[in-house]
């Protein structure tokens, strides 16, 4: 639901920042055009030193630190986790954090939206923003 963005928008964003657009730094962009999941920074680094062993843990921190800055990429920190990185814009979503696997999924409900959208009103107020995480696991032994 984060909208990916093409490696050549990062480089735009980076080179407005004043960075120069190295081949690690191409390297990292190109694994976030990829746009999968919601890596962190480790798993960015991993990726990205499978294809140029060059990438340094500390450029892909200052490479993600710019593009947060910038606004390209929202950053996430879920309960006891590491950061984790996704698009920014799209349409808003909220996530499920599966708390044995790590993985996050995202989801949209109207119902929700909406719920949210009353008790504010209601208490006289409006949202400005607002972030929906539920942490969860499998229900083991149940039928479907």
């Amino acid at each position: 639901m984060g909208e990916p963005k093409s490696q050549e928008r990062y480089e735009d964003e980076l080179r407005s920042a004043g960075m120069r657009i190295t081949r690690p730094r191409k390297t990292i962009l190109k694994i976030l055009a990829e746009g999968e999941g919601h890596p962190d920074a480790m798993t960015i680094f991993h990726r990205a030193s499978e294809i140029d062993a060059s990438v340094s843990l500390s450029t892909v921190y200052r490479t993600m630190k710019v593009l947060e800055d910038r606004g390209a990429i929202q950053r996430h920190v879920f309960e006891g986790g590491p950061s984790r990185f996704e698009p920014a814009g799209g349409r808003h979503h909220d996530h499920l954090i599966d708390t044995e696997t790590g993985e996050v999924i995202e989801f949209r409900s109207d119902k929700i939206e909406a719920l949210q959208e009353e008790i504010a009103r209601s208490r006289g107020y409006e949202i400005v923003s607002h972030r929906l995480e539920l942490y969860v696991r499998k229900i083991r032994g149940r039928k479907r």
